[in-house]
């Protein structure tokens, strides 16, 4: 199905003379009081000298060709997405968390009062590289085993 692909960035973007008669024309060119326009409207400056205004009414034009290109991509039938993530089955159920995944951690709670509220039961890391870290050791000034902050008040 999709071993040839039918158009590239490339083509969208600068199309070559001989696809431009066969794409549907712009409906408009930009004028220069239209780029003035909308330079203002998105608190940009104007261009300095009439080569820069040229080189930024044909930068909009291509910009304008690939959005209409675009636009005219045919999505009947298509879902539109939820998220930009996957949404396959598979995905789905990979990312579903599931009682099975959590008992682990409903094991380790306590009922804890007269409702029997469950309490998380806190263990201590048994990682011997966070104790190792020296918390002052990087501070800039040090008063005995506390850094020193200064404060913005005089």
């Amino acid at each position: 199905m999709l071993s040839k692909p039918t158009w590239s960035v490339r083509s969208l973007r600068n199309p070559p003379p001989a696809t431009t008669a066969a794409a549907p024309a712009p409906t408009e060119k930009i004028t220069s009081s239209q780029l003035h326009h909308l330079l203002r409207l998105a608190a940009l400056p104007l261009p300095q000298t009439p080569s820069e205004e040229h080189t930024m009414i044909a930068t909009l034009q291509d910009e304008l060709h690939f959005v209409r290109a675009v636009q005219r991509v045919d999505t009947a039938g298509v879902e539109p997405l939820r998220a930009i993530q996957d949404e396959t089955d598979e995905a789905r159920r990979e990312n579903t968390i599931t009682l099975a995944d959590m008992q682990g951690l409903l094991d380790a709670e306590e009922r804890v009062g007269h409702y029997q509220r469950p309490r998380r039961v806190r263990t201590r890391i048994e990682d011997e590289s966070s104790e190792k870290w020296d918390v002052v050791g990087t501070a800039g000034r040090k008063a005995g085993k506390y850094f020193v902050v200064e404060s913005g008040k005089t």
